[in-house]
């Protein structure tokens, strides 16, 4: 027993020499620590806002469509003899693109010229013998070999105009074994070949052609959305060239496509699959930059408004499904501040409450911080491709107004 509270006293002594070592040395050192991360600041991008008019735009997804699709076929029967274009080319209006044997055509022609001949020649005979009659009807010649006459001479005129119109025929059908393109466009292979027969109007195509310059756009969205696009163009806030509304393309890879489109007013329906409601839109593509089946979305200017414009890339959404963002407060801390109403703008959300002249709205670095943790601004802006920079290099367009992607 004596043993064992000789060894609890020698531990206690121990323990309360420690704990007098740290009162007189580690305590300093641990309050200059705590001290010293109170002073820290994370440094975070910032750019300053300025309240400016910022467009109102939505963004429509859709699908190119060729402007122009045929399905070429025979108009006769035949072998094929010639096939005049090369699969996958170009080819305009008026080329050859396949010419089918023409011999038994050509005959058909000349038979029907020589049948014109034919008739032509019992004419004056018919005319003749209707001018005698005429003369001697009621003296000498009876009014039904006057009549007789008659209907000879107009038979002969008839039989002229028959052969004419089988020789009209005869044309149409050697015409028609020269198949041609009917409009400018880029032309698929071929699914026949040199020495196969094919037969009039028949159901499988020899090849197809597509048009390109223009190409439709095929744009979906609610009919909600849509709704509000139909009330801004009534309200004459849409703009636009001359009074047509103006479509800006976005391409798969995010570029925009160098062209402005234009609504087509042919073709504005609710689709009885989906119920969204489908615009199309009309862009040139000299270049053929836009090809049949692509995914692109297409932006338009719904009119203009004053606020403030916060990129996307800056913002985020709470569990509701507002808009937040983060500010530099004027004590130096992360702010979060939520916008229940916000427009799209580009690639920017346009606001109108919450913010002032001056905010200083963090752009990058929003990893690591938290609301309330003090932070450090660095100048930075928004450059064409929407990408955060230093405040000294040049942008173009003004600091608030990054290019759309």
């Amino acid at each position: 027993m004596i043993r064992r509270a000789l060894i609890i006293s020698s531990a206690l002594l121990l323990v309360m020499g420690l704990a007098a070592c740290n009162e007189s040395g580690s305590k300093p050192a641990g309050n200059a620590g705590a001290g010293g991360a109170a002073q820290q600041a994370a440094p975070v991008g910032v750019v300053t806002l300025k309240k400016d008019t910022y467009p109102i735009t939505t963004i429509l997804p859709g699908r190119a469509e060729a402007f122009q699709v045929a399905d070429i076929r025979p108009q006769v029967n035949g072998i094929i003899r010639e096939i005049a274009f090369k699969e996958g080319g170009e080819v305009k209006k008026g080329d050859l693109l396949y010419q089918i044997d023409d011999a038994a055509y050509r005959a058909a022609v000349e038979q029907a010229q020589a049948a014109i001949s034919k008739a032509q020649a019992s004419v004056p005979s018919a005319q003749s013998n209707f001018d005698r009659y005429q003369r001697l009807v009621g003296s000498g010649a009876t009014q039904i070999e006057f009549e007789t006459a008659r209907t000879a001479l107009a038979q002969a005129n008839a039989e002229v105009e028959a052969a004419k119109a089988a020789l009209t025929a005869a044309q149409i059908d050697l015409d028609h074994t020269k198949i041609t393109a009917p409009f400018d466009g880029i032309i698929d292979q071929t699914a026949y070949n040199i020495g196969n027969v094919v037969a009039a109007n028949q159901s499988t195509a020899l090849t197809t052609i597509r048009q390109l310059d223009p190409i439709y756009i095929s744009l979906t969205e609610s009919s909600t959305n849509l709704l509000k696009l139909r009330d801004a163009i009534a309200a004459g806030d849409v703009k636009g060239e001359d009074n047509n509304i103006a479509f800006r393309l976005i391409l798969e890879d995010g570029r925009e496509y160098n062209q402005k489109g234009k609504l087509d007013m042919s073709k504005q329906v609710v689709s009885e699959t989906t119920g969204t409601f489908i615009i199309r839109v009309v862009f040139p593509n000299p270049d053929r930059v836009v090809l049949p089946g692509m995914y692109v979305r297409a932006t338009v200017e719904l009119g203009a408004e004053a606020g403030y414009a916060l990129p996307q890339l800056a913002t985020a959404r709470d569990a509701n499904g507002r808009l937040t963002a983060q500010f530099v407060s004027a004590e130096g801390k992360v702010e979060t501040r939520v916008f229940e109403n916000a427009s799209p703008s580009n690639n920017s959300w346009l606001v109108t409450q919450s913010v002032k002249d001056g905010d200083q709205l963090i752009v990058s670095g929003l990893q690591s911080i938290v609301s309330g943790m003090p932070v450090k601004p660095v100048p930075m802006k928004i450059n064409d491709n929407g990408v955060v920079v230093p405040a000294d290099q040049p942008v173009a367009g003004g600091e608030q107004k990054p290019a759309a992607k």
